[in-house]
């Protein structure tokens, strides 16, 4: 097995075999654009690169545990024969003591019991994109042609239902959602009865000067005026989530879960939290002190720093040139990965809740602080409302696992109000 020194044991990749294309047309989906980094290619992940990329993260690993997740774009638009292959090749290759955990995520619109049948067979972990009801879903989430896709989504999500897959619901929290939240957690619990919910804020971050393009969206029709989105800018699109907005939608989220529903529906948000109060990782990357472990993997085989980081700058190399364990390592990757500990703003450095947040994702730093030191969180309003809500509910869980009990009975016990 190739290793070396200083390599971390195990790392996230994101692969995306379609590159950033779709069949949707989400006007917030700023990764459309990053078609424009690959002028003139099909998109597709050849049977070679496959091949590389399942060899090489495999052999990177040094942990029992080897995820292999697929993004995009939209995956599925490959074919189910591609997936065949690729745990064909996945069996061919890992090692005895490996275990691989497969995982998707899908748009869901090509979704049929075809499909679902081969996540069931393969333990596929299925993440669906719904935004919450129809209205709310529709708002933003529209195919080529403007028409919403919820109707499609509900139909492939009934294929995967019927066959039991483990499905985990990613939503995306925005200007159309933010004041829902009760209606949006409830619609997923009690309408689709999911388990595991995961809600993702969405920040479009842009220029003055290409700020009315960008509230326009990133349409694939329209290339000719599409700008290519990189992580520069202090305005936001008119779509972005409210900097307060959000840690309100989370708060009444909360306090629904906290009364009813712990231990039965997993709210990634949720959990990160208590690992935090708990003195535990995180597991999550956003609420981590460092980051540089998720990275993102072109249908080329071209490897990023991050999902959030398809550009030219965060472009780490290719793995038919480069071992994937050697750009993992590499002192721009590592520097990356520090640099989210290093620059803290001195506020959020003397900050209450920082070992909850430890600054959430760089690419969202770009407002000051009160006393105008730059680099602070768009989201710290959220962040220190909601943290500052939770924290009597986290250390009462917190407790009770210190105590070999299960953090559920909080909802028997209720809720303590000075923590």
């Amino acid at each position: 097995m190739l290793t070396m020194q200083g390599a971390p044991p195990a790392f996230h990749l994101l692969a995306k075999p379609t590159g950033p294309i779709c069949n949707l047309d989400c006007e917030y989906c700023f990764f459309l654009s990053k078609e424009m980094l690959y002028p003139g290619d099909r998109f597709r992940m050849a049977d070679e690169m496959l091949d590389e990329y399942i060899r090489q993260i495999l052999e990177a690993h040094r942990t029992p545990d080897v995820t292999i997740a697929w993004q995009g774009g939209e995956p599925t638009m490959m074919g189910l024969d591609f997936f065949r292959r690729s745990v064909e090749l996945a069996e061919q290759h890992r090692k005895p003591w490996q275990r691989i955990q497969y995982s998707i995520q899908t748009n869901g619109v090509l979704l049929n019991d075809r499909w679902a049948e081969f996540f069931k067979e393969n333990d596929f972990l299925v993440g669906l994109s719904v935004d919450g009801p129809k209205e709310l879903h529709d708002a933003y989430r529209v195919d080529k042609r403007g028409i919403g896709s919820f109707d499609r989504v509900m139909a492939g999500y009934e294929h995967l239902k019927a066959a039991a897959v483990e499905v985990n619901v990613l939503c995306t929290i925005h200007a159309a959602n933010q004041d829902h939240g009760l209606e949006v957690y409830r619609f997923f619990r009690d309408d689709m009865g999911v388990q595991f919910i995961q809600f993702i804020p969405i920040i479009e971050r842009t220029t003055e000067t290409l700020l009315p393009l960008a509230n326009l969206g990133w349409s694939t029709e329209r290339k000719e005026k599409r700008p290519l989105y990189i992580q520069q800018g202090t305005r936001t699109t008119d779509r972005t989530v409210g900097a307060e907005a959000y840690g309100q939608f989370l708060i009444d989220v909360f306090d629904e879960w906290v009364k009813h529903d712990v231990g039965e529906v997993y709210v990634q948000m949720f959990d990160v939290a208590l690992a935090n109060w708990h003195g535990e990782p995180p597991g999550l990357c956003i609420f981590s002190e460092t980051c540089g472990l998720a990275l993102a993997l072109e249908h080329n085989g071209d490897l990023y720093s991050c999902d959030h980081y398809v550009e030219p700058e965060h472009l780490l190399g290719n793995i038919t040139e480069t071992p994937m364990i050697e750009l993992v390592a590499s002192d721009q990757q590592r520097a990356f990965g520090l640099a989210k500990r290093e620059t803290l703003p001195q506020f959020c450095l003397d900050c209450d809740v920082r070992f909850a947040c430890h600054g959430g994702c760089p690419r969202n730093r770009f407002t000051t602080t009160p006393d105008g030191e730059e680099g602070l969180n768009y989201l710290c309003p959220s962040y220190k409302d909601f943290f500052h809500h939770i924290d009597p509910a986290m250390k009462m869980m917190s407790r009770l696992l210190r105590q070999g009990r299960a953090p559920a009975e909080i909802m028997k016990l209720g809720v303590p109000r000075d923590g």
